[in-house]
């Protein structure tokens, strides 16, 4: 797989983000509040930091939970018996997106109070 072109590269990037898209609906809610946040971005027009901050740590959800889809697929197949440790590691990857989904509503908190 290695020296593909740009163009094959980029085609692959985007089958794995469809594939979560389609199998993940943790992925598909992300993917509606990054919508929610471009909207309201769009809307009440904020000084560019607040642009950066909010697509930031949205793109940061969205990356983790692309990472954790992919982790647990591959751990799946690799080893489909329940065991400890692999439980251990799927939280933990759950966890990780559950934190960086509760750090960005908070930035989208503090974003909604200044607006105010």
């Amino acid at each position: 797989m290695k020296n593909q072109s740009l163009l094959k590269r980029l085609y692959n990037a985007g089958q794995g983000i469809r594939a979560s898209f389609l199998s993940e609906m943790n992925f598909r809610l992300h993917i509606m509040a990054t919508l929610l946040v471009l909207i309201m971005l769009i809307v009440t027009r904020p000084d560019p930091l607040w642009w950066a901050i909010l697509l930031l740590v949205s793109g940061l959800v969205l990356t983790l939970e692309l990472i954790n889809t992919a982790l647990e697929k591959l751990i799946d197949h690799m080893h489909p018996d329940q065991h400890a440790v692999i439980g251990i590691v799927k939280d933990t990857l759950a966890g990780a997106v559950l934190l960086a989904s509760l750090i960005a509503l908070c930035v989208f908190m503090a974003f909604v109070i200044e607006m105010l």
